[in-house]
């Protein structure tokens, strides 16, 4: 059996990374192993107190996952698949933040015969906005429609494009290229990315908005046969679409994405000056009447003890540290696949981390996880 601190793996030191490690170490509940190639990274977050690990191959990391409570992937989505394997044969818990819909069929497949939680899709979008989706669909008594929109925005765009790199520019360019699975007239389709174009203003400020892959998570499998349409798009300032339809369609990017990557990654400076727009509505009936509920929210960056983090790091990073937590004590399943519309809205953002998400503060340091529903369960480890 083991009690707090619980002994878990951070894969990748990156920037969300780092801001996992950050958060969890600052909340006293776990003992933190950092794993990752670059010993720069490395080095960075084992000033905040954690012990790392140089990890080149598979070999190392299924000994850097082995005797953990839980694993947390920060690793570009092309890993996952190897990363939730290790877990399953170490008898970790696994949690992911990849917009990789492959990755995830491939991980609900392993979670079949998991003793362990395979939960990937724990960051922003694909994460809370399921949680919120999932939310708003269950309040009606038959859901018509379904809408979720999410963009992680610089605060002051000053090309072209109107963006900057904020996260993973190789898992922006999947969201940009891959079909996207949505709910068309009760239907499950693959829908094409860029396309569904629609321009909408939210606080006096215009956004343009269209299809996107991955960000509705496991949503499409879950309300299939319930909802009419459901459908996720990724929100810009206008004229962002045009210009990346020119550079994927007509100049053929989509077939060279590593040249795609290295254009991007030379000409559009990142900027830790960002904010995250979230707005979700849903439509149907209640007690016979047609009504309509939404949810929206913006999220700035924040320092936390003394680091800076952007508004995607704090955002992604508080969604996977929030499902932890609710695993560790007890509010969620506690093996096989979980998908994040089986997260409670409720117990999401009144969670230390998920607090963020109602425009709250994060907690003092070392302040208590929720206690709130059953008991901390007592934890095993792999092999007691």
């Amino acid at each position: 059996m083991v009690r707090p601190p619980y002994p878990i793996a951070i894969l990748g030191a990156g920037k969300i990374g780092a801001a996992i490690a950050l958060l969890l170490q600052r909340g006293g509940d776990y003992d933190i192993l950092v794993a990752d190639q670059d010993p720069a990274r490395l080095r960075a977050v084992a000033r905040l107190g954690c012990q790392t690990a140089q990890v080149r191959d598979d070999d190392a990391l299924q000994q850097a996952v082995s005797g953990r409570y839980a694993v947390l992937n920060a690793l570009p989505f092309h890993r996952a698949r190897a990363a939730a394997a290790a877990c399953v044969r170490a008898g970790a818990h696994y949690f992911d933040l990849t917009e990789d819909v492959a990755s995830t069929h491939a991980i609900r497949e392993l979670a079949a015969a998991a003793r362990t939680v395979l939960m990937p899709q724990c960051g922003l979008a694909p994460g809370f906005i399921g949680v919120v989706g999932s939310d708003l669909s269950g309040r009606f008594d038959r859901l018509l429609d379904l809408r979720m929109r999410v963009g992680a925005l610089p605060r002051f765009p000053s090309n072209a494009l109107r963006y900057n790199l904020t996260w993973s520019t190789e898992g922006l360019i999947n969201e940009y290229c891959n079909a996207c699975e949505a709910i068309v007239d009760g239907a499950l389709v693959a829908v094409p990315p860029m396309e569904g174009y629609e321009t909408f203003t939210l606080d006096g400020i215009e956004y343009e908005a269209f299809n996107t892959s991955g960000g509705l998570g496991t949503l499409p499998q879950t309300l299939l046969g319930k909802a009419r349409n459901v459908d996720y798009k990724s929100i810009r300032y206008p004229g962002h679409c045009a210009i990346m339809k020119l550079l994927l369609n007509d100049l053929r990017l989509r077939e060279r994405r590593d040249l795609l990557q290295e254009i991007l990654e030379s000409a559009i400076p990142s900027t830790d000056q960002d904010v995250i727009v979230i707005l979700a509505s849903a439509s149907g009936y209640r007690q016979q009447r047609l009504v309509q509920e939404s949810f929206s929210a913006r999220i700035y960056g924040a320092t936390v003890d003394d680091q800076a983090l952007s508004a995607i790091q704090l955002s992604t990073a508080a969604g996977i540290c929030t499902v932890l937590d609710l695993v560790v004590h007890g509010h969620l399943p506690q093996r096989g696949f979980i998908g994040q519309e089986q997260v409670p809205l409720a117990a999401l953002l009144d969670n230390r981390y998920g607090r963020i998400y109602a425009g709250q503060p994060l907690p003092a340091r070392d302040a208590p996880a929720t206690t709130q529903g059953p008991a901390p369960p007592q934890a095993l480890l792999p092999g007691s």
